[in-house]
């Protein structure tokens, strides 16, 4: 049976969740929304703000996961991030990972961690 996006997404994150715990990030929210925009998962890392995208494929697509992370998704990317920040007051340092999740099969997945993905200044 094939999996429809959202469940591949909804793996994606589960894996990612568990991945960050076990490198002892601390996950605060996942799937945080205000109005249209969304964040996947905002953890900490130390005492550092981590707002992570997170993106997946399963392994017969053709594009690669960070094909869709466009400069239109990293603003609003950011846009989230500026409203999560002000909601909660954090008066710490933020950054901005990638994690990119290929499903290869049952059980098995590829996950890359790219540390400051994008810097909110640059766009």
């Amino acid at each position: 049976m094939k999996r429809t996006t959202k469940e591949t997404g909804d793996t994606a994150e589960h894996i990612t969740r568990s991945y960050l715990e076990g490198k002892g990030y601390k996950i605060l929210d996942t799937n945080w929304r205000i109005g249209h925009l969304e964040l996947d998962i905002v953890a900490l890392d130390g005492e550092e703000l981590v707002i992570v995208e997170v993106k997946s494929r399963k392994g017969s697509s053709f594009a690669h996961p960070t094909d869709a992370l466009s400069e239109g998704k990293i603003k609003k990317i950011i846009t989230a991030a500026e409203a999560w920040v002000l909601f909660h007051d954090w008066k710490k340092d933020t950054r901005f990972d990638l994690i990119l999740v290929t499903l290869l099969g049952p059980g098995r997945f590829d996950l890359e961690h790219y540390d400051n993905a994008f810097n909110p200044t640059a766009t």
